[in-house]
């Protein structure tokens, strides 16, 4: 029984680019590109028409933009999964868009089999993300993560969940300066030496995507 393609919109600042990826997707089995936008309010407007499978975004939009393009796609209710890809893409700037709601991260300089393998892992249902853009996050952590403290712990998930440290401490009814402290003892234990890097490690832990090197 043949399977239905998974349906694929791009929104990209570029025309030449949006042409690119129309011709990779023409003689895939299992995806099809069914519309673009050349603007996000435009793009927007397609995915509530439409409600394809994968809206690929353009960073180049703005990364605020973006983030609040996404979470104005959540409020739509649609099962579309947003993929961001970018020229320039770093590590806490892609753990963003992935903390914001993004299923997967991409560059515009990676293979199009890599493209082709990220849009296909998305509509499967797993996040995915480019591994070279996390070269300094993709250090285990230490077994030294089981030693931290209770409080430590929920200073650990909170960032993980994307919040600032003048959030976590309102969250908790605690200082700032003593998330400052639990951060620096949590660096100290799991060898994690940035935040990033640690709602990374927390996102593997939950084997919530799959990483490819380029």
């Amino acid at each position: 029984m043949e399977h239905a393609k998974k349906t694929v919109v791009v929104c990209e600042s570029q025309p030449v680019t949006v042409e690119g990826v129309r011709r990779l997707l023409h003689d895939c089995s299992d995806l099809e590109m069914t519309g673009s936008a050349t603007l996000l309010g435009a793009g927007m407007d397609i995915v509530r028409s439409q409600a394809p499978s994968i809206v690929l975004v353009d960073k180049a939009f703005g990364t605020q933009a973006v983030l609040d393009w996404i979470a104005s796609l959540r409020m739509l209710g649609r099962s579309t999964l947003p993929v961001v890809w970018g020229i320039t893409l770093g590590e806490a700037e892609a753990l963003r868009m992935l903390q914001g709601g993004a299923m997967g991260v991409i560059r515009k300089t990676a293979a199009p089999a890599l493209l082709l393998e990220c849009l296909r892992t998305v509509a499967g249902g797993t996040t995915w993300m480019e591994e070279s853009i996390f070269q300094e996050s993709d250090r285990p952590a230490r077994s030294g993560a089981s030693n931290l403290t209770a409080r430590e712990r929920q200073v650990a998930e909170l960032v993980r969940q994307g919040l600032r440290n003048k959030d976590i401490a309102g969250r908790l009814g605690i200082q700032t300066g003593t998330v400052k402290i639990h951060l620096k003892h949590i660096f100290e234990k799991t060898g994690v030496r940035e935040r990033y890097c640690l709602a990374l490690n927390g996102l593997k832990e939950r084997g919530v995507f799959s990483m490819a090197h380029a």
